[in-house]
């Protein structure tokens, strides 16, 4: 396994930012698919960090055996800039500080696979566009990429374009995952679309191509028991597509919906939440999911939120303190939301 570092330029003087890019060169280059996984693109989303940390240790082992037999190329930390954020020490590595900017956002979204249309290393302009330039770079020649990420309160579940589907079930099988969430027309400039958007407009053929984005339940989720059993999902998924040797992953049937069926339920006042229904329940049309504190000890200082649909509570916030048309939860309905609308689910 080959440990590169690669450099982002920052911003000001001194402020230069590093990658760290574990490459394996399969024995069967020429002739089973390459692999890109990375991870804690929010860099306050570090679940897929310890699942890497797992997966390259024991990929480490499989290619002392010879047993690696596509490329593959892991980025456990992709966002050191994010990963450095904090505010009066709290992590906050979904935003870019410095403008607000989502930091899996505004992906350069090329016509073709074609590297030299990147923005070089010496734009004018921030450090955080040119670590997703790179990225990019790093992401195009594998036909497997991964990105992982994390919920705040949450089942595991994947985002998959709907043209990959059902070709990708056996990346769901493989982890597990609860959910499938299929887009169309994203629009937000994702990680995802941008690794999906040289062959998507191209009529290209994508029978072997997977991109998703793998949520791994929440942010606190993270432990020894949980990596190690990442890390197998993801080798079994590897192995499957003959990335590596070993057993690939059996059926999935479990639940699909396109992004337009999830509800993503909205505070209608500031203050405490109490949630009466939890992640993996399943609720009404009409059930109380939430009760919103809003002038604590009034007769008349709390508002229920009653579900609009029914369907699979997906997420719920990991903040107890909200404010006015904040999202409070996911539910994953059968129907379409009567507020969904074009674009990601989440700025």
């Amino acid at each position: 396994m080959d440990l590169t570092f690669e450099t982002i330029r920052g911003d000001l003087p001194g402020s230069d930012w590093r990658i760290k890019v574990l490459r394996l060169r399969g024995t069967r280059a020429d002739g089973a698919p390459t692999a890109y996984l990375q991870a804690a693109l929010h860099g306050d989303e570090v679940p897929g960090v310890a699942t890497l940390h797992v997966l390259a240790a024991r990929l480490r082992a499989l290619a002392a055996r010879g047993d690696v037999y596509g490329d593959i190329v892991i980025v456990p930390v992709a966002n050191p800039i994010g990963l450095s954020q904090s505010l009066a020490g709290e992590p906050t590595g979904r935003y870019d500080l410095s403008n607000r900017m989502n930091f899996n956002r505004d992906f350069p979204l090329l016509a073709g696979p074609d590297p030299s249309t990147l923005l070089p290393d010496d734009a004018p302009v921030t450090a955080s566009m040119r670590l997703k330039a790179r990225l990019v770079r790093l992401m195009l020649p594998a036909e497997l990429v991964l990105d992982l990420h994390c919920d705040e309160q949450s089942l595991p579940y994947v985002y998959l374009h709907e043209a990959l589907w059902p070709a990708c079930r056996d990346l769901l099988a493989a982890m597990p995952s609860d959910v499938a969430l299929l887009w169309k027309d994203d629009g937000g400039g994702a990680f995802e679309e941008a690794a999906l958007a040289p062959w998507l407009g191209s009529g290209a053929d994508l029978s072997g191509r997977t991109v998703a984005t793998v949520e791994l339940r929440g942010r606190a989720d993270v432990s020894p028991t949980y990596a190690e059993a990442d890390a197998a999902g993801l080798l079994r998924f590897l192995a499957g597509r003959g990335v590596v040797a070993g057993e690939g992953p059996a059926e999935w049937d479990g639940p699909v919906a396109p992004l337009d069926n999830v509800e993503m339920v909205r505070a209608p006042r500031g203050g405490i939440v109490l949630y009466h229904c939890d992640i993996g329940d399943r609720v009404a049309s009409g059930d109380r999911v939430a009760t919103i504190l809003f002038d604590p000890a009034a007769d008349d200082g709390a508002v229920d939120i009653l579900a609009p649909q029914a369907g699979l509570v997906l997420s719920r916030r990991d903040q107890r303190i909200l404010r006015p048309g904040e999202d409070v939860m996911k539910i994953v309905a059968n129907a379409p939301s009567a507020t969904a609308r074009p674009g990601p689910l989440e700025s």
